[in-house]
Formats: structure tokens, sequence, C-alpha cells
């Protein structure tokens, strides 16, 4: 449908203006994309339609990000992820088409209605509040705690000497700042360690890419897809280990049986798991993907899609007038030097790159039983479209609290308060905790709460339920 044109003076001249036009929620929702007769991609923030068929490509927080929003509304996912509001929107605006039509509800109509206006009513008391303004204070100690468990580490074996209790227990401090930086670099990458983005960015490359060795902006770009649509299958990267390692999810389970498909032998997957996933991902997985995407996306060059929108973000990223350098492989191989010159000056190459492998796998493991913890025993299917609130509900589930729960998982144990609000700090999740359980309990939807033990053993009772069902599905039906 090609816009209507009106005119408006300027300098004396007639120049053609568009017309606003109108859309429904049908229009909208037959704009994903993925029709071949209709590859248009629309998304709807504040009733104002927006085009983003040509932009996705060049979404500085990804194309899979933004593309997987394609004719829904994004508005409180919109709000959620941007610090500077009224900026994204100034340079949103060339991508307006319209507005939905007066007779169109403001809430879509698969959403509820009533959770979405508490829900952004609770978000402007958060605000006002002030629980989305950062503690500097609290995240100075924690990486200052980081750092001198990292130098320890090194201390431990140049004092100690290289036998095996040293040996042993620099691999353990090493591992426990490690994990730790990991935690930190999770509050960079969520833009809530600072007020200005811009401080967020550069102490997230320090931290991610110097003291881990791993890219910051390859990790950006796939939590913000998992914050964006959590355990939603094709659209949150962080389940993509189905079907091919595990069968997840009751429905898929019984899906996949009904198919006669097997690729692993998934009635004993609450075994393999063991052997798998925890001790391996990093040193696997993580170690070979972050170098093929650095490598392969080019992390070293001036980001040219931050160029040809001006800093444009949606998702994780901001705004910047200035011209932003992806140098994330240079700053990976500066952990990867600094760790093999001073650690190498102490250890023969045997021991260095079994010290090395070793805090990896611990490492690994830590991570992952903490990361799946929430979301793997949730539900986990298609996206269905859900309101913002549902849609993260139905995801995860919350640890109870504890100093040492809140130190052990960098406060993902308020998993719930996390995925709600992605930028706020972690210090002020046990704040807003208590609102957010008042808007379930008024609204019907369970807040799961458990003990750490409870849900790490929920995750193995919700593989092993999910392969009985495969093969229960596989074997007869």
């Amino acid at each position: 449908m090609a816009p209507q044109h009106g005119e408006r003076k300027q300098d004396g001249n007639a120049v053609a203006e568009p017309v606003m036009r109108w859309f429904t929620w049908e229009d909208v929702a037959q704009r994903t994309g993925q029709d071949p007769a209709l590859q248009e991609r629309w998304v709807v923030i504040d009733r104002k339609v927006y085009d983003i068929s040509h932009f996705y490509r060049r979404h500085p927080g990804g194309a899979l990000l933004i593309s997987s929003h394609a004719g829904q509304d994004v508005t409180d996912a919109f709000v959620a992820f941007h610090v500077d509001k009224l900026l994204v929107n100034k340079y949103l605006k060339p991508l307006q088409i319209g507005e939905l039509a007066p007779d169109q509800p403001s809430i879509e109509p698969t959403k509820n209605k009533m959770l979405v206006k508490d829900f952004r009513e609770l978000r402007a008391s958060v605000e006002k509040m002030g629980l989305l303004k950062p503690n500097k204070l609290f995240f100075f100690l924690h990486l200052a705690h980081i750092l001198l468990l990292d130098t320890a580490a090194w201390l431990i074996l140049f004092c100690c000497g290289t036998s095996f209790v040293p040996f042993i227990v620099s691999l353990l401090v090493l591992t426990i700042s490690q994990v730790q930086a990991s935690w930190l670099q999770h509050d960079l990458g969520h833009l809530s360690v600072f007020r200005k983005t811009k401080w967020n960015h550069l102490l997230h490359k320090f931290v991610m890419c110097h003291l881990i060795g791993a890219s910051a902006k390859w990790w950006t770009l796939l939590h913000s897809r998992h914050h964006s649509k959590p355990n939603c299958f094709r659209k949150d990267p962080d389940i993509d280990m189905h079907p091919f390692l595990f069968t997840l999810g009751k429905k898929f389970s019984v899906e996949l049986g009904i198919k006669k498909k097997k690729y692993m032998p998934y009635n004993h997957q609450h075994k393999y798991f063991f052997i798998t996933l925890p001790p391996l991902l990093f040193p696997t997985y993580f170690h070979c993907h972050t170098f093929y995407i650095a490598y392969t996306k080019r992390y070293w060059v001036v980001s040219t899609a931050a160029c040809a929108t001006k800093g444009l973000a949606v998702g994780f990223q901001s705004f910047s007038s200035e011209l932003r350098h992806d140098t994330d492989l240079a700053c990976m191989l500066t952990f990867y030097i600094r760790f093999f010159v001073t650690y190498g000056s102490l250890l023969e190459m045997k021991s260095l790159l079994a010290y090395y492998f070793i805090f990896r796998m611990l490492e690994s493991s830590w991570f992952v039983w903490v990361s799946q913890m929430n979301h793997i025993p949730m539900d986990i299917y298609y996206d269905q479209n859900l309101d913002w609130v549902s849609t993260q509900l139905q995801a995860t589930c919350n640890v109870e609290q504890s100093l040492f729960n809140d130190w052990f998982t960098g406060h993902l144990n308020f998993q719930i308060e996390h995925h709600l609000f992605p930028t706020m700090p972690r210090h002020n999740y046990w704040k807003v905790a208590p609102l957010v359980k008042s808007l379930c309990a008024k609204h019907g939807i369970e807040y799961q709460c458990k003990p750490l033990l409870t849900a790490f053993a929920d995750i193995v009772h919700s593989l092993k339920n999910s392969g009985e069902l495969w093969l229960d599905a596989y074997l007869h039906k």
C-alpha cells in the first residue's frame, strides 16, 4: 500500500509530505517476513507502526533479534532494553510508516490487556523509586575482588611452587575469579553498572575480552536474543541444543518422538548431561564460536552498521555520535598473551595446558548449572506472542535469597526480576521482588522460587522427564 501525500510550504515552495496511514493489528501480524508473498517486516511501538524491512539487516543489535519481533507489538521490550528512549525515538522516525487505526485497541489481541496495564504502572513506579540507578561502589568492590583473586591465583604458584596442592588451590581461586568476572560482564552487557552507556561498553570490553578471553559483542548479540524471547524455539539461542544434543520441553519431546527423530539417546540425556554440557560448554563450543564470530564478523574494524545508523541500536546497544571500533578480537588476544606468558613462566607446557583446560571446565560447570537452573525446567515451545510479563514468567524461576546464593549466582537467583527489568542493577532485585510477587498474585501467574539445590536437581528431573516423554512417543505413537 503506497503512502498518500499532502503538501506543506517550505521556503515558499510546496513540498510533498507523507500523510499518516492507518493500520490494523491484522495488517501488522501479516508482516513477519516469513510469507513469500509479504516480505515486509513491521513492528509496533506505542501504537506507531515501523517498517524495519530494510533496516533489520543493519541493526547493530543483530538482525535476528529485531526480526524475531516482526509482526508484533514490541513496546514493552523496547522500553525494557533502552536507556535513552528519547534519543532512540529520534532515530526511529524515518522508519515510521503510520499508526494503528483509531478503532484498534492499544494492546495487541494476543496479550493480556490488564496485565500489560498493571506492569507498565509497576515499571513507572520502579523508575520513580530509583531502582534503575546503579550503586557504583557495589560494582567497584565486585571488580576489585575479581582482580585480587585473579592476581592471587598466580601468586599462589609463584610463592608456593607448582606442586599438587598449590596447583589445585590456584585453579580454584582462578575459577572463582573467572566466574565472578562472568557475572560482572553480564551486568555491564545489560548497561546496569553506569548511567552512561559508553562506560558500560568500555568496561564490558575490558572484563569480557581481557579478563575472560571472549568477545563482548558476540555475547551481547546472543544474550539479547535470549532475553527478548526466552525459551522460544528458533528465537532463543540458549536452547539451540534442542534437538541435536537434548530434547527440551514436554511438547517438543512428544513431537520429536511422534516424528521418530532420534539424534541422541534422549531417554538417557539426564545421565550424559553431567559429562557434556556443564564441563564442555566453555572449553569447546564457546571457545570455537566466539573466535569464529569475532573473525567472520570482522570485530577488528570500524562498525559499518553503527556508522550507517549513526549508532542506532535496538536491544542492548545504544546511540552514540562517535564512530565505534570493534576491537574485540585484539582485546581477546590480550587475555591469552597475558595468561600464557605469566603462567607459562611457572608451568611446563603440559601442566600449563592442563591448568588452562581444567579451570575452563570448572568455570563452565559452575556457569551452566547456574544459568540453566532458571530456564530448562520451565516451559519451552514456539513463540506465542504473549505479553512481556507472561513471556518472561513462563520461562524463568527464582532461587531463594541468601548472601551465598546472591554471590554464587551473581544475583541470577532473582531471574524473574532480571528478565522483567534487564537494565536494573542487580543489587536492587530484592527491592522490586515483593512488587513483582504482588503483580503475579493479582493476575494468577505462578511465581516460582525454590532452594538452590532443588533448582539444580530440577534440571536433571526435567531432562529425565523430557527423555521419557520422547521415548514413549517414539515407541508407541
